[in-house]
């Protein structure tokens, strides 16, 4: 995997850095971590970063939503 490859990976953890609660940080680096491992495998990479990215958009709107 490339650089920019992997920075696309590691995108849930870097958006649930955003959100205040810091019980999504875990599962989005878990989820970019299975991401990255799969990444010869794009149907199973695919499935862990929607994931991941998933549970990290709810947490930013999630504070968004408290602002």
């Amino acid at each position: 995997m490339g650089g920019l490859q992997i920075t696309i990976a590691a995108l849930p953890f870097l958006l649930s850095l955003v959100s205040r609660n810091s019980n999504a940080i875990g599962p989005c680096v878990v989820f970019s971590i299975f991401t990255v491992l799969h990444g010869d495998e794009p149907p199973r990479a695919a499935v862990a970063w929607c994931i991941g990215l998933l549970i990290a958009a709810v947490a930013v709107r999630e504070r968004l939503r408290t602002l």
